[in-house]
């Protein structure tokens, strides 16, 4: 809400600001709608720990049945989908998130300048929140190890928890595309549509989002920013949630817990820790300043993100493969290298910035457009025009490596396998409830790494995209100038390649 005394501003007429189409338009909103959904629910049967990863039934498509099929993912009918108990603690969890940003203590800060005037104050305790919340879970672990409930019963209702988050992103984006057409020129609340929001369409509106900065004031909870709150609260936190489920489990399962589970939950709760930590950062990002929230950012905040990020920890929770020093040193070297190419491009992006006499830089050529703008065409960005995108995608190797050559099947038997049996072909066992179960690679070694993997190729997809957004802004920013700086600097991404 605008403080006391403030001008009304008016939300920015549909016609002000025509925009062109995105993800294909329309049939790109509705497969990605609903087929990225149903790619949540793929990528959960056909790498379980019922059968295994892929299941043996997708290893012989030539023989598969339906009623194998169903036997190796563990299908109970559509009613197995959902549940009513666990629906209520994953909106239990919402709610509790909303509690702790409203009463805990929190920065305010403005966020830029809308095109209709004027800035919205956002309230910023994330980082707060969130520690509590761990903490809690810490206790919890400290008090009762890997058989804390909350662990035994994410895993246990995996399935049930993906679908309750994917209708709440459902409804949420239908909610809020509602009540978009409630933002009236004039309004007090700084209410504007997105740019790319109002196409007519309304398939496409409700999936890019048509309200930029959606808010709605709930009784004891006060208001929220809905975009904003999605972004790094309930998501971002259930992945690492996940993450600690996993390493919890594989340490119930064998005693032990390795190595590869230990690096990735270690890379990614490092990542949205400084997320939080920097989450005043979020204001000048595109998804705040330039998108509107429908279902794409609702589904990508609330389940894409949780619960395909976590991929690589479900696999390892089952298959608990160890690097060994070795193979530990060798996915550091990748990360390193991915980091030290993000961070010294965009460190020499800055000091030309902010300091073009900087002697670490003042050496760089660069091209001067009509604008006053100088473009960079040696040293790092004279490599690529989005260099800092390669060395965040080289970072993402680090996320997918430490599963290996990855792969399993389960087995069940009732007679636990020789030590030196479990040496030769790599398997894993455990006590389940009725009998021992062997996890072995088999058939199926490589195979796995279409779901341990799949982060690398969606992360490339969604640079991609990104870098062409940009490549798009840039030339109708730059004009001629534009040709003459990608005359210079050919390659977009990989030199050479791309």
């Amino acid at each position: 809400m605008p403080p006391k005394g403030s001008k009304a501003v008016g939300a920015k007429p549909a016609v002000a600001q025509p925009h062109g189409y995105e993800f294909a338009g329309p049939p790109g909103a509705f497969a990605i709608s609903f087929g990225l959904p149903f790619a949540c629910y793929v990528a959960t049967f056909l790498c379980n720990d019922i059968s295994g990863c892929p299941v043996p039934s997708a290893l012989a498509p030539s023989t598969l049945t339906i009623e194998k099929l169903k036997q190796d993912i563990g299908w109970t009918g559509v009613q197995g989908l959902a549940s009513w108990d666990v629906s209520a603690k994953v909106l239990g969890y919402y709610f509790f998130s909303l509690l702790l940003h409203r009463f805990l203590p929190g920065e305010s800060v403005e966020g830029v300048e809308l095109s209709s005037g004027g800035k919205l104050k956002y309230k910023f305790n994330t980082w707060s929140s969130s520690m509590v919340t761990l903490s809690i879970l810490a206790a919890g672990t400290a008090l009762q190890g890997a058989d804390f409930p909350v662990w035994t019963f994410i895993y246990d209702n995996f399935l049930q928890i993906l679908t309750a988050n994917i209708l709440i992103a459902y409804v949420l984006a239908t909610f809020v595309y509602i009540r978009s057409f409630s933002v009236k020129p004039g309004n007090m609340e700084r209410r504007e549509l997105a740019a790319g929001g109002h196409s007519g369409n309304m398939l496409y509106d409700w999936f890019i989002g048509r309200e930029l900065n959606p808010r709605i004031t709930i009784p004891i909870l006060g208001e929220i920013d809905i975009k904003e709150w999605c972004e790094l609260r309930p998501g971002m936190l259930g992945w690492i949630i996940l993450n600690f489920t996993f390493v919890a489990h594989q340490y119930k399962s064998y005693g032990y817990v390795t190595d590869s589970i230990l690096l990735i939950s270690a890379f990614q709760t490092l990542y949205v820790l400084d997320s939080w930590w920097m989450e005043s950062a979020i204001l000048t990002t595109m998804d705040i300043t330039t998108d509107g929230f429908g279902f794409m950012l609702a589904f990508g905040d609330l389940v894409w993100v949780p619960f395909i990020y976590s991929m690589q920890a479900r696999y390892l929770s089952v298959y608990p493969l160890s690097l060994g020093l070795t193979g530990t040193l060798q996915v550091f070297a990748v990360l390193g290298t991915g980091y030290y190419i993000f961070r010294s491009a965009n460190n020499e992006k800055n000091r030309f910035r902010t300091n073009p006499q900087d002697p670490r830089i003042a050496h760089l050529k660069y091209i001067e457009t009509k604008s006053g703008s100088k473009l960079l065409t040696s040293g790092w960005w004279g490599t690529v025009r989005h260099v800092n995108y390669l060395g965040d995608w080289i970072q993402a190797w680090a996320y997918c490596l430490p599963t290996g050559m990855a792969g399993y099947l389960v087995e069940y038997s009732s007679i636990a396998p020789t030590s030196d049996q479990s040496l030769t072909d790599k398997s894993y066992v455990y006590t389940g409830p009725t009998g021992f179960v062997n996890v072995v690679q088999g058939a199926a070694r490589g195979y796995g790494m279409l779901f341990t993997y799949f982060y690398l190729v969606y992360f490339a997809i969604l640079l991609i995209h990104r870098e062409r957004r940009d490549e798009e802004k840039c030339k109708r920013k730059y004009g001629a100038d534009w040709k003459r700086y990608t005359d210079a600097v050919p390659y977009r991404l990989i030199p050479y390649v791309y």
